[in-house]
């Protein structure tokens, strides 16, 4: 039998892990900010992105490239959860 990979567990978990990060981050970040957290959501992707360019280790340079969709991902999840906030489904922030 020959030598196991964990690589591909490895990076199938860290993305469970980042998706699952991301959906309260979208929640707290419209909550706090409303949809204007989206611009940081677009920096934070572009960045991620280009470091995921420039790391030479593939399970880093893959967690940095899902953490950079992720957060192109969320941009459009900020507007759908202000819908969601609309319908009542989640708080309104006092005063917003």
């Amino acid at each position: 039998m020959g030598v196991l990979d964990f690589t591909g567990i490895a990076i199938g978990l860290i993305t469970f892990l980042i998706i699952g990060a991301f959906h309260p981050l979208v929640i707290k970040g419209e909550y706090h900010f409303g949809v204007k957290i989206g611009w940081l959501f677009l920096v934070f992707g572009i960045a991620f992105g280009f470091f995921a360019l420039w790391v030479p280790n593939v399970v880093a340079s893959a967690t940095l490239g899902v953490a950079s969709f992720s957060s192109f991902w969320s941009i459009g999840e900020v507007f759908e959860q202000r819908k969601r906030v609309a319908k009542g489904w989640f708080p309104k922030k006092s005063g917003k």
